[in-house]
């Protein structure tokens, strides 16, 4: 397989060091000389564990129920207080989608395109896995991010996850969404501006850099992490940044009565990382349990959902 040609530009935003790194990580993972997973999920470069949990599913007589639930879409809203926030920005509507994973079953992006334009909010970001299984070609996850990306809010930003590869990037800027690599961008409102800074995936390719995402931010301006994996809140906390948002655990998708997750894929996160809203220090993070779902269209005890972030200055 001959490799991937990423732009000249795409290299340097990354760092030229990152990118082979990713590189070389990602040829592995088409060749299925590793698994992305843990405990059991390790095991995928062997056979398929989400096939064998699609059919004790189906055995259980649960994929019915399951595949409602993996589109029983809600709407959750997470009120924010950021000390320092410009009044201007006070009341500001950030919608997240997080993990839609497009290709599993596209009658998901179908929902998320139904309840979009119902839905008021300032600005949208998403924060990684647009595709589902990594070893499998992902023509058919861009086809449906390039069907997703003209009805996305004008202001917008995107960062990758772990089963995102780096060569979709071009396609997906020239289409409409801006990717942010280990990179800052602000969003203005007359003098006023907060900066969304946005990191490669964390979680498996490991080519995040926090320093660099948040270069150039003066001191005291609000900074807004779009991390995939929550898995970076200690060094986020540490260097400054006032809001992380995250996905990547699905909320444990499949999970026991009370959303007691069954599997959780965050290593080093505290049980509290794994959904909704949590604080580090002077960091409030928040972990979406996901748009859209992965290996298996079914959750059980874990509603999906497209998060509204409203951005306070006080209350």
């Amino acid at each position: 397989m001959n490799p991937p040609n990423i732009p000249e530009t795409i290299r340097r935003r990354l760092c030229g060091e990152l990118v082979e790194k990713r590189l070389r990580l990602q040829a592995r993972l088409r060749e299925k000389q590793m698994a992305q997973g843990f405990g059991i999920f390790a095991l995928e470069r062997f056979f398929s564990v989400n096939a064998c949990i699609g059919g004790i599913i189906y055995l259980c007589g649960l994929k019915r129920n399951g595949f409602q639930n993996f589109l029983a879409l809600r709407i959750v809203e997470h009120e924010v207080l950021l000390p320092g926030l410009p009044s201007c920005f006070d009341g500001f509507r950030l919608m997240q989608l997080a993990d839609l994973h497009c290709d599993l079953d596209p009658s998901i992006i179908d929902r998320v395109l139904e309840l979009m334009p119902g839905i008021p909010h300032d600005a949208v970001v998403l924060t990684g896995d647009y595709h589902n299984k990594v070893s499998k070609p992902f023509e058919r996850s861009l086809e449906e991010m390039l069907r997703i990306i003209p009805r996305l809010h004008p202001v917008r930003f995107a960062i990758l996850g772990n089963h995102d590869f780096l060569e979709k990037v071009p396609v997906l800027e020239d289409a409409g969404l801006p990717f942010l690599l280990n990179e800052p961008s602000p969003i203005r409102r007359g003098e006023d501006r907060i900066w969304i800074c946005g990191i490669d995936d964390p979680h498996f390719f490991k080519t995040h850099d926090l320093n660099a995402a948040r270069e150039g931010i003066p001191d005291g301006e609000t900074s807004i992490l779009l991390s995939h994996s929550p898995e970076t809140y200690r060094e986020a906390a540490s260097l400054g940044y006032n809001l992380l948002l995250s996905g990547h655990t699905h909320g444990g998708q499949i999970c026991l009565p009370g959303g007691i997750p069954i599997y959780r894929n965050a290593p080093g996160c505290r049980t509290e990382h794994l959904a909704g809203s949590w604080r580090e220090g002077s960091m409030i993070g928040y972990t979406s349990r996901g748009t859209g779902s992965a290996g298996v269209a079914a959750r059980f005890n874990c509603p999906p959902e497209i998060t509204i972030h409203t951005l306070r200055s006080s209350r």
